[in-house]
């Protein structure tokens, strides 16, 4: 947890070329907006941790523009299995997927997908087939990862992030601790 929250403490800043927020205002948007909606402490930290991947990986820049899918969400995911579970680590894995779902099943998605979205979309497989989707669907996590990946699209706005650095990871900390102990019990 110490090495999750550390992520956050020194690549927190990081923006890609077409967002309007840090990787830590996006975490923490996607977190409260989880919270907001009444989401278990599981989902809400996925929603916290959905990009981890992109901080562990630590490519300069913005990867999509030089045509390269980090495969952040995999990464993420099997950073997070062993201290979660996978109430938290299989919502983060299925998130990218639940985007190529959610712009295949409903039509005007795709417009409200952020620039960097839009270019990682092709590079994370574009458009689902109705197999895919079905395959999808069936997943155990599938509607969590649809939930969070809402979250995901919304939670790009500059300008809102009431707490300070210092409070906004105090609080994925706590969040963190409690996902774990119940992980553990």
């Amino acid at each position: 947890m110490n090495t999750l929250l550390a992520l956050y403490e020194q690549g927190g800043d990081l923006v890609y070329s077409g967002e309007s927020v840090t990787q830590l205002m996006h975490a923490w948007q996607c977190g409260r907006l989880a919270e907001k909606s009444g989401a278990p402490a599981a989902l809400q930290l996925a929603s916290w941790l959905h990009d981890v991947g992109h901080l562990w990986v630590n490519l300069e820049g913005t990867p999509t523009l030089r045509g390269q899918d980090d495969v952040h969400e995999r990464i993420g995911s099997e950073v997070l299995l062993p201290v979660f579970g996978p109430a938290v680590s299989e919502p983060v894995r299925l998130h990218v997927q639940a985007k190529r779902y959610l712009v295949s099943t409903r039509e005007t998605y795709a417009r409200k997908l952020s620039p960097d979205s839009v270019r990682s979309l092709q590079l994370q497989g574009g458009l689902m087939t109705a197999d895919e989707c079905a395959a999808f669907e069936a997943e155990p996590f599938f509607s969590d990862a649809v939930k969070l990946r809402v979250w995901d699209d919304l939670g790009k706005k500059s300008g809102w992030f009431e707490e300070t650095r210092h409070e906004a990871l105090d609080h994925l900390m706590q969040l963190m601790r409690r996902v774990a102990q119940d992980h553990v019990t």
